[in-house]
């Protein structure tokens, strides 16, 4: 697959992330997708498939009355593209961790993404 193809797929991805469009978070995925999420080095969320993808996604909807993932670097090699992320949200609900309804949060990140059979088959969101 072309670059071209492979940064086309990711932009679609994250628009619809954007959009809170989880059916539109989908369509790029193939259907054995791998989601992880890294924390300070740490794994601390790992999914196999469309559906727990699916499922982990529409949950989500529910901590962020708005979010946004902005890219601000695109690295793309043979087999996966990374992306540098801004990342901005408005809580939805209070958190654990303090963060109460309505308060911002702002972070900066990357994502992996590799591919398979003309699909996203891995995404890693690293923060």
């Amino acid at each position: 697959m072309d670059a071209a193809k492979q940064k086309q797929l990711v932009q679609d991805y994250i628009e619809a992330y954007n959009r809170l469009d989880v059916a539109g978070m989908l369509q790029p995925l193939h259907e054995e997708v791998v989601f992880r999420n890294v924390t300070n080095g740490e794994v601390d969320l790992t999914l196999t498939g469309k559906d727990s993808f699916r499922q982990q996604a529409e949950q989500a909807l529910q901590y962020f009355s708005q979010r946004e993932q902005r890219v601000t670097d695109w690295q793309i090699s043979a087999d996966k593209v990374e992306v540098q992320l801004d990342y901005s949200a408005v809580a939805a609900m209070d958190f654990p961790n303090g963060l109460k309804a309505g308060d911002p949060l702002q972070l900066q990140g990357k994502s992996v993404f590799e591919f398979a059979d003309g699909l996203i088959s891995s995404i890693t969101d690293i923060s």
